[in-house]
């Protein structure tokens, strides 16, 4: 599957990157290269091979070393009102964006 000039500005547009010609054409090249590596791996076989959680656990067993969930901060309105300041837009105390889901 190749992707075509419409398709790559489109992603560009709802990715809000404005690229050149020059730039849509070597995306239009870097991204056909991806899904083809893609193709690739989708067409080595898998059949009875088993999910890893890690690639070292082909080799050797792995356990993952997850740390418990601590709280480390303590939360309040004007710590909240501090990080809001950042926001390009809030209400009610969330971040707002713009959509950018079709």
């Amino acid at each position: 599957m190749a992707l075509t000039d419409q398709e790559v500005v489109r992603i560009a547009r709802l990715a809000r990157l404005h690229l050149t010609e020059a730039q849509q054409a070597q995306a239009k090249t870097d991204l056909n290269k991806i899904l083809g590596i893609i193709q690739t791996l989708q067409a080595v076989d898998t059949t009875g091979v088993e999910p890893l959680a890690h690639p070292l656990s082909a080799v050797t067993e792995v356990s993952l070393r997850l740390r418990e969930d601590q709280v480390t901060e303590i939360s309040s309105v004007e710590r909240r009102e501090a990080l809001m300041v950042n926001a390009p837009g809030s209400a009610q105390g969330l971040f707002l964006v713009p959509k950018v889901l079709e």
